[in-house]
């Protein structure tokens, strides 16, 4: 089948694509997910307690706002259904093609059209946005013996909800983002859970406040209000951006977060166990107001030895320590730096995605890719945030993959890619601006790639990424023409 242009993904990214481009005019198109309805992430972790945690109001789209949110942070249903309602608010769900999942995508330079492998089909499209999203793929840990074990396994992002956890003996590997929701929901009703932390994190609180009836109201009959709330949640979070570009200034929230601790846990032996020792910000800090008086409950041990093997009926730590457990969960993250859907998208030159991006991920804006013609990411290298909104992110790369697709439109160019110098001048400019930042201090994290280098996140304020992306470079560009030859674009006024 032929499309103009194919969006992989149904998440935040792919549905805010889908809105866009149909109010831009560009109705030609359709968005492909592997799920049996949209939402991505928010379809995909169903955990207990599995909540955001950036304020409601920023994390929607500035165009779809939602005065009936019931909390300032919102649950995954919550969110989950709001996506839901924008494919009907906004008329696209003709265009959803769910259940089909891309195997692999081809660049024809004959043709100038990307050939699409699909669950549903073969389909072929003169431009692919993938928004795919870094939080879709679980990591396995490879833990030797844990294909041995008897009990229950799974991932937090793949909740077993027919598992019935009262009275269980629970193993939690992972004390990150989704370990911090999750593991207070189910340590009441558990007999035992050992939770294995490889490195204590920094955690703040949460502090959600119910957001009142007359308060909706409010904002459902003048707009304006939720607009400046809004507005004044976004001047709050930027004003965050500060700890994490400037380390020493995260000291006070650091005494903040230890005073936290000392509150929540009077233990001496657990509180030392629970103390990061590493800058505040360098990995995820987490917000919770009942992780670390869960971790105080005397069916809880907190375990920090590393894991050398699981066996049949438990797991075995590095200090010789023998854990019996009758299920695992696994807590422990996504593919973040090296997601599989890179190695199903291939260029000009037959590369997957995934070689051209060994061994760190680089992307012109962190949205289009030298060697990729008409390929714009959503959410790709260093377009992460530690302090605020990514639909912020999301928003200013639609705006400029909608500027791109009317510079071809006017030029009649087929295929655009940025100039590999292009790419590198931006690359090195985030490098640059990532040193002395928090994220190089030392730590080891998931912002980092095998390299060591941060190739996850924006090294700035929102504001910054968005003012870099409001109008489209030609002269960052070359045309990509149908038997293969490319020409630089010729200078001139940005669209």
């Amino acid at each position: 089948m032929e499309i103009d242009i194919a969006v992989i993904g149904a998440g935040f990214g792919g549905l805010g694509a889908a809105i866009r481009l149909q109010g831009a005019g560009f109705t030609d198109f359709l968005v492909f997910d592997r799920g049996d309805d949209v939402g991505g992430t928010w379809r995909d972790n169903t955990y207990p307690g599995c909540a955001c945690d950036v304020p409601s109001h920023l994390y929607s789209f500035s165009f779809a706002p939602n005065p009936s949110w019931s909390a300032t942070f919102s649950g995954q249903r919550e969110i989950w259904d709001y996506l839901r309602g924008c494919v009907d608010r906004f008329g696209v769900r003709p265009k959803l093609r769910l259940r089909h999942e891309l195997r692999r995508a081809d660049w024809d330079s004959r043709r100038g059209r990307w050939r699409l492998d699909t669950s549903g089909g073969e389909y072929h499209a003169r431009v692919l946005i993938c928004a795919t999203g870094p939080l879709s793929e679980p990591v396995r840990p490879d833990i030797p013996g844990l294909d041995e074990f008897t009990g229950t396994v799974f991932h937090s992002a793949r909740w077993r909800h027919d598992h019935d956890l009262t009275g269980r003996r629970v193993a939690v590997v992972g004390t990150g983002a989704s370990a911090v929701q999750f593991v207070p929901h189910i340590q009441p009703v558990v007999a035992r859970l050992t939770l294995f932390q490889r490195t204590p994190a920094w955690v703040m609180s949460r502090r959600s406040q119910r957001i009142t009836p007359q308060r909706q109201a409010l904002f459902r009959r003048f707009p304006a209000t939720q607009r400046a709330a809004r507005a004044g949640v976004y001047l709050a979070r930027e004003a965050m951006a500060v700890g994490f570009l400037h380390p020493r200034v995260n000291r006070v929230a650091a005494g903040l977060s230890l005073r936290k601790l000392r509150r929540e846990v009077p233990d001496p032996r657990l509180r030392a166990a629970l103390t990061p020792g590493y800058t505040m910000g360098c990995k995820r800090v987490l917000i919770s107001d009942d992780y670390w008086p869960s971790l105080t409950r005397s069916n809880v041990e907190v375990v920090s030895a590393g894991i050398s093997r699981v066996t049949a009926d438990g797991l075995v730590t590095t200090d010789g320590g023998q854990h019996p457990a009758d299920t695992v969960i696994l807590g422990t993250g996504f593919h973040v730096t090296d997601p599989p859907v890179l190695s199903r998208i291939h260029g000009r030159d037959g590369r997957s995605l995934a070689a051209a991006w060994t061994p760190s991920m680089r992307a012109y804006q962190g949205t289009t890719v030298a060697g990729f013609p008409n390929l714009f990411f959503l959410l790709g290298p260093n377009t992460g945030l530690g302090h605020t909104s990514v639909v912020l992110m999301i928003e200013a790369q639609l705006r400029l993959i909608i500027a791109a697709l009317r510079h071809l439109r006017a030029t009649g160019v087929t295929a655009i890619e940025p100039t590999v110098e292009a790419q590198r001048r931006w690359t090195e400019r985030v490098d640059r601006r990532m040193r002395g930042t928090v994220w190089q201090t030392g730590c080891a994290s998931w912002y980092l790639d095998a390299t060591g280098r941060n190739s996850t996140i924006w090294p700035g304020y929102a504001t910054g990424y968005r003012w870099r992306l409001r109008r489209f470079r030609p002269a960052d560009h070359q045309a990509v023409e149908i038997d293969g030859t490319d020409r630089n674009l010729e200078r001139s006024d940005a669209v």
